[in-house]
């Protein structure tokens, strides 16, 4: 874990935001009902900073990140909130202007590079696409100059002869890299970061994970690094949020949230962690129970059902989020 003077490295009092989800609400339209898949989100991006969004599958976290982009795919649809970027709100930008935003200003990368890599087009095409989107025009010579020097910022030996091969031809880390590659030639001010690391092996993920960390400070963008790998998380991660139902249920430095979980769903995912300084003969903590139905959404806290700490107040009303120590907020009735 990092130690609480490099979490803290960005000020309280000097911190710029970049990014600010404010309301964010996301509905998916089926036969069954409307899922309220996101349902008041609030959330801001620090300039510098690398912002983890943790929580289990199904809790919105990707669907959040797809909204920022206004990728939110059909049958779900964004029906309220805003997000503020350069103080303009992202929801009412034309799809033209958002065009130029995603991947210029905003990047995203994805879990398998073999999903968002044409197999058909040499890996230097690609890469060119996405300078010719972004930046004015240039030659062909220029255009090739910029996607060698965009595999040499990712770390990959030989560019020359990589930039034209096929992405069959490569590896899953080396393809990894090609599409961090892709995403950061534009120079964006926020990379989101999105499950980027769990289809590679251990050594890999690392590899890549220190490889984001220095690019982020090389580049002096921010990033928000959605994942349900805590440990990915305390290794590369300045804050974090957690995410249950639709909805961030504590916010605070990784260092305050690692070392004072506050929320019991929060306890509840720390536990669940295989831990070395911990009697290995212990069982693991299990969450019972599973995510609420949230077409049929409950009034008081999400969480309800499966929390061995509720009370009345619980189930009647939903907690607001308050400020427990500086930073560090949560959205609960019975803390300790």
């Amino acid at each position: 874990m990092r130690s609480s003077e490099s979490i803290h490295k960005v000020s309280e009092d000097t911190r710029e935001v970049v990014l600010s989800i404010q309301d964010l609400q996301v509905h998916f339209y089926t036969y069954a009902g409307v899922i309220k898949a996101i349902n008041g989100v609030n959330l801001d991006v620090y300039k510098g900073e690398t912002l983890g969004l943790v929580g289990e599958t199904g809790c919105g976290k990707s669907v959040t990140a797809s909204a920022i982009l206004k990728l939110v795919d059909s049958p779900g649809k964004i029906v309220g909130g805003k997000i503020l970027f350069e103080g303009e709100d992202l929801l009412k930008k034309s799809d033209r202007e958002m065009r130029k935003i995603r991947g210029g200003k905003i990047a995203m990368i994805f879990q398998d590079p073999t999903t968002y890599l044409d197999p058909v087009h040499k890996v230097g095409y690609q890469i060119i696409e996405v300078i010719r989107e972004h930046q004015k025009p240039a030659s062909k010579q220029e255009q090739r100059k910029s996607a060698i020097e965009a595999l040499k910022l990712v770390q990959l030996q030989d560019a020359e002869r990589l930039v034209d091969s096929y992405p069959h031809e490569l590896s899953t880390g080396m393809r990894q890299r090609v599409m961090i590659a892709m995403m950061l030639c534009c120079r964006p001010a926020i990379l989101i970061a999105d499950e980027a690391t769990t289809a590679l092996d251990v050594t890999v993920q690392a590899q890549i994970l220190r490889l984001m960390e220095e690019l982020k400070e090389k580049l002096n963008m921010s990033m928000l690094f959605i994942t349900h790998n805590l440990g990915v998380v305390a290794t590369i991660c300045d804050r974090v949020g957690v995410m249950y139902a639709g909805k961030i249920i504590e916010v605070g430095s990784s260092f305050d949230v690692f070392d004072n979980p506050l929320h019991p769903y929060t306890r509840g995912l720390l536990g669940a962690v295989p831990r070395f300084d911990h009697d290995y003969e212990k069982e693991l903590l299990v969450i019972p129970g599973t995510l609420p139905n949230l077409i049929e959404s409950p009034e008081g806290c999400r969480f309800y059902e499966r929390c061995a700490k509720k009370s009345t107040d619980c189930r009647s009303t939903e907690p607001k989020f308050r400020e427990i120590e500086a930073g560090h907020y949560v959205a609960c009735y019975n803390l300790d």
